[in-house]
């Protein structure tokens, strides 16, 4: 495989593993610390700390969950690999912040999918005589 088929290939890979430590960072760097949260307790603490709340109201009303389920769910029925990407990325997102099974689910699903609609784009060479899908079946002689 050469380097030009090879980038697109690896990059929503890689920025899904980003994306992930940056997910990582923000529960155990941003979220969990005792000390961030005793900031904002008194009301008037930094400005992140409604960014801070939100995090928190989304995980305890397990919406990154759900949201993780109906991205995952729009996958499945529209065949875009961004969209795969996303249901991955959520699923990431919602496996470290709380939201385990629904997260677990959004994450395999969204992967596979992924890796289906990168499968597909490979095998349709430019060259190909049934690219764009006319479906013609040929009898054998």
């Amino acid at each position: 495989m050469s380097a030009r088929r090879f980038f697109p290939i690896a990059l929503p890979w890689f920025l899904l593993l980003i994306f992930g430590l940056f997910t990582a960072w923000l529960r155990y760097g941003f979220i969990e610390p005792p000390e961030l949260a005793h900031l904002c307790d008194d009301g008037n603490g930094p400005a992140w700390c409604g960014a801070r709340a939100a995090i928190v109201l989304g995980f305890n009303s397990y919406g990154f969950g759900i949201a993780a389920i109906v991205v995952t769910a729009l996958s499945l029925i529209w065949k875009k690999p961004w969209l795969a990407w996303l249901a991955a990325a959520l699923g990431v997102l919602a496996v470290i912040l709380y939201c385990y099974y629904p997260g677990a689910v959004a994450l395999l699903i969204g992967s596979l999918r992924l890796v289906r609609l990168q499968t597909n784009s490979m095998m349709m060479t430019p060259g190909h005589p049934d690219r764009h899908g006319n479906r013609q079946i040929q009898t054998q002689p």
